[in-house]
């Protein structure tokens, strides 16, 4: 009975390490951003609604660097971290894409940039997921880290949109080319991934 009593508090103290409480602040995050753009496009409100949805998607993005870090520095990694960082990051650049399709900034042509994005994230969470049935591990690699920043970057112009025209020109133009970029990279690295799965797969069926 003690030893029950003492452990489901450690386990619920690991949950509750900063590291953690920072990616429930990201996805905390995502209705204000996702509120802001809604309330400003399609409810009509004014172009300030636009700089606090990009102010709190910096902060979030900020948070994505910062879990990891503290992480690391305070060997503070965890299970539950690992498994709830990954989708924070999912969640929030899914439904910001989501939003700036339904917001018009990103259309035509563009839709396939987010499309790819989206597709490549829900692909490497299979993955992740069945590699790790096999206790096999994928690190991520440099070019995957650059590919998130250039995202992050994008998504981040992107949000500012009209309002970000107004102080810097094309604004939006240069959000939707670092969009492409970032799709051209992600199909890339999920192609990395993707490869893993394979050559696992056909090892596991040999055996």
């Amino acid at each position: 009975m003690n030893d029950v009593s003492t452990r489901a508090p450690t386990r619920g103290a690991k949950s509750l390490t900063l590291p953690n409480i920072l990616t429930y602040a990201r996805i905390a995050a995502i209705p204000v951003v996702v509120g802001c753009i809604y309330a400003q496009s399609i409810m009509g409100g004014p172009l300030a609604l636009r700089w606090v949805a990009l102010a709190v998607f910096i902060a979030a993005a900020i948070t994505d660097f910062l879990d990891g870090y503290y992480a690391r520095i305070w060997d503070q990694h965890s299970a539950f971290g690992r498994m709830l960082d990954p989708i924070a990051d999912k969640l929030l650049v899914a439904s910001c894409l989501l939003m700036l399709a339904a917001d018009g900034i990103i259309h035509g042509w563009t839709l396939w940039a987010a499309i790819v994005i989206l597709c490549r994230e829900i692909l490497v969470s299979g993955l992740r997921e069945y590699l790790a049935a096999l206790r096999v591990s994928v690190p991520v690699t440099k070019l995957a880290k650059w590919k998130t920043t250039v995202q992050l970057v994008a998504i981040g112009f992107l949000l500012a949109g009209d309002a970000g025209d107004e102080v810097l020109p094309y604004t939006t133009q240069i959000g939707l080319a670092l969009l492409w970029i970032s799709a051209l990279v992600t199909m890339y690295t999920g192609y990395d991934y993707f490869r893993a799965g394979i050559h696992h797969l056909i090892e596991e069926d040999s055996r």
